[in-house]
């Protein structure tokens, strides 16, 4: 159900289930667990799904349905929202690479990561409320923080599905890349960020004290890499 894949520094997550529309079960939150494990280290961390119809198309309702009990949908929500918060906690950048459509638990799959590169023809909303429900796996805080509150609640409140292009104007998504170049274009994008340098750059925007922040300029700066990069823009300018 869940890959993982190592690119030098970049380790890429995939949910393989496209016969469910990657839809999330119990088990697939699991073997995301183990993947999450598997990828400790990496330099860059990408999440998407298997094919190009769903990124992730929410909850596997058939399985969740066996959920009947107001004990039994919270545990399932609280381990749902372990693995979306150890995505958030990576210390890594960390991509959602939409490459179908994002939809109820999809979308909130998608806001763990820092940064969201989108298909051009994807689809992303919060439609929970479709199901009379609401978001479960802390979607909907995260939300607030990309669109602000009133956006927000007007999105997930509505059960709001966007095209790609309005998801990207409202910040909702960061990238919109065409169909046809889409797994060149995020792969790109990717391998650029799973470097030291952008792990040390998010760390400084997640808070860190002047102090910490300076420090880890001098760290990169005494590394080899810094110098063999530097004496390279050097014999350029030459």
């Amino acid at each position: 159900m869940v890959d993982l894949e190592w690119d030098d520094g970049l380790a890429v997550i995939t949910i393989d289930r496209p016969q469910a529309r990657n839809a999330i079960a119990p088990e697939t939150m699991e073997q995301l667990h183990t993947a999450l494990d598997g990828a400790r280290g990496a330099t860059a961390l990408v999440v998407k799904g298997a094919g190009d119809r769903a990124f992730v198309s929410g909850g596997d309702l058939k399985q969740l349905a066996a959920l009947r009990t107001e004990e039994d949908a919270a545990a399932m929500a609280r381990q749902m929202r372990s693995v979306c918060d150890r995505i958030v906690q990576f210390p890594a950048p960390t991509v959602a690479v939409l490459n179908g459509h994002a939809l109820g638990g999809g979308a909130e799959f998608a806001t763990a990561a820092d940064i969201r590169l989108a298909a051009a023809d994807i689809k992303i909303g919060f439609n929970q409320v479709a199901l009379e429900i609401m978001p479960a796996w802390g979607g909907a805080e995260r939300l607030v923080g990309l669109v602000g509150y009133s956006q927000a609640l007007l999105l997930a409140g509505t059960g709001t599905i966007l095209e790609a292009p309005e998801a990207h104007r409202l910040g909702l998504v960061d990238r919109v890349l065409p169909r046809e170049s889409f797994d060149d274009d995020w792969r790109a994008i990717a391998r650029k960020l799973a470097h030291r340098a952008a792990g040390e750059i998010k760390r400084v925007m997640k808070g860190a004290s002047t102090d910490e922040a300076v420090a880890a300029f001098a760290r990169l700066w005494v590394s080899d890499e810094h110098w063999a990069a530097a004496d390279k823009a050097m014999n350029r300018a030459k």
